[in-house]
This record gives C-alpha cells, sequence and structure tokens, in this order.
C-alpha cells in the first residue's frame, strides 16, 4: 500500500479545511440575505401604515377647515428637490460654488435638499439656473428606485438592500431601499447620511424640452420655485 506524502496529505487538509470555510460563508451570506430581507419587508409595511394615516389625517383636516369656512394650510416642505436646468456659462463665481455644493455638476442632475433658511437663501441666489420644489412620496419613490445610485468612495454603485445595510446600517439604521426613500420623505434624524449616500440624479431631458429656461416659472416659463408642480416635471424626465 502506497502512503502519501506528507506534503500532500498537508494539502489535502488545507482544501478541505478552505471549502468548510467557503460553505459556511455561502450558508451566513443567504442567511444575512433572508433576514434582510424580511426586515426590508417589515419596515416597508410599517412604512406603508404610516403613509396612510398621514393622507388620511390630511384629508380629514381639509374637510374640517371646508366645513368650518377656511382654508386649510398645509405644513411648510421639509425638503426640496432640485433639478438644474442650464449651464454655467457666464455664471459667477457665487452662483458656480454654490451650484456645487448643492452637488449639481451637470445640466439635469437632481438632488434633494433639505429646507432651512441657509438652503432656502442659497436656491434663491441660483434660481435662474434650476427648477425646484417639493417632491411627494410618489416622487421620491420613483427617483430611488429609478435612477438611484449609492456612492462609496466616490464611486457610483446600484442600489441594493445590501449595499444600504454595509454602508449606513450601524451608523444611520438604514438597512433597505424603503428605510431611504421613508429618511428622504421625512427628513429623518439621518437625512443627511441617507442624502449623502445617494448619487446626485441623472435625469433625461423633459419630453418636449423646456419652453424657457431664461425665465421663472411664475412668468410662465421654467427656472425657479414651482412648488408641487417639480412632481409633473419629473414625471417627463425619469
Amino acid at each position: 500500500k502506497m502512503v502519501k506524502p506528507e506534503r500532500v496529505i498537508r494539502k489535502e487538509k488545507l482544501n478541505k479545511v478552505e471549502k468548510e470555510v467557503e460553505a459556511k460563508r455561502v450558508t451566513d451570506d443567504k442567511a444575512f440575505k433572508v433576514a434582510l430581507k424580511q426586515k426590508a419587508y417589515q419596515r416597508a409595511a410599517k412604512y406603508a401604515a404610516e403613509y396612510a394615516k398621514a393622507e388620511k389625517k390630511e384629508i380629514v383636516l381639509r374637510r374640517q377647515a371646508k366645513v368650518a369656512g377656511n382654508f386649510y394650510v398645509p405644513a411648510e416642505a421639509k425638503v426640496a428637490l432640485v433639478v438644474r436646468i442650464r449651464g454655467i456659462m457666464g455664471v459667477s463665481p457665487k452662483v458656480r460654488k454654490i451650484l456645487q455644493l448643492l452637488r449639481l455638476l451637470q445640466i439635469n442632475n437632481a438632488v434633494f435638499v433639505k429646507l432651512n433658511k441657509a438652503t432656502s437663501q442659497m436656491l434663491q441666489l441660483v434660481a435662474p439656473y434650476i427648477a425646484f420644489g417639493y417632491p411627494n412620496l410618489k416622487t421620491v419613490k420613483q427617483l430611488v428606485y429609478k435612477r438611484g445610485f449609492g456612492k462609496v468612495n466616490g464611486q457610483r454603485i446600484p442600489l441594493s438592500n445590501e449595499s444600504i445595510e454595509s454602508i449606513l446600517g450601524e451608523k444611520a439604521d438604514i438597512v433597505c431601499v424603503e428605510d431611504l426613500v421613508h429618511e428622504i420623505y421625512t427628513v429623518g434624524d439621518n437625512f443627511k447620511a441617507a442624502n449623502n449616500f445617494l448619487f446626485p440624479f441623472k435625469l433625461s431631458s423633459p419630453l418636449g424640452g423646456f419652453s424657457k429656461k431664461l425665465t421663472g416659472f411664475v412668468e410662465g416659463g421654467d427656472a425657479g420655485n414651482r412648488e408641487e408642480h417639480i412632481n409633473s416635471l419629473v414625471q417627463k424626465m425619469l
């Protein structure tokens, strides 16, 4: 009977250990994905109930105001969707800098911006070069799901529950795409982390094109604040 050389025995043992380690990794990976999928489903269901409750409350308040003969004034928007619609020919350094700060480096780039006194002033200063307004839930979802990419080390990566969990799970408890949507739409405590993770959206030119880029929206043009009408514009650019 031939005796196997020592090095062959060692190699076989090593191969066996490596196979066991790999099999365990695959099993653990599958279990992790299943658990993450279940967690994402539970959170999506919770958010859907939350959105429905908020919408129902809004309808009740509108009806109460109508019955009382008053006007219903919705709560002030917390987040804006900003789309760059013009290039930088002849732009002042200040405007160029603000567009850089907003991460609007190309025409048809879009970003979410948390609204406060400082950001509102910035938007007014660059209003001739952007179209902005207040996105509804449908718009936020469609942007994230259809045009959303994450940013890791400056690289653009496809959005997946696994990529989101690996980057934002520990520091922001954001583990799935629905978490990302919820954080942006409700301007949660981790809005900054969620928004910075999202790569600026690259939109298409709107169907039919822009009519008057140099004119403000209130004057019949495209630029500046279009409030809830930003949603219909984005539908044409997805």
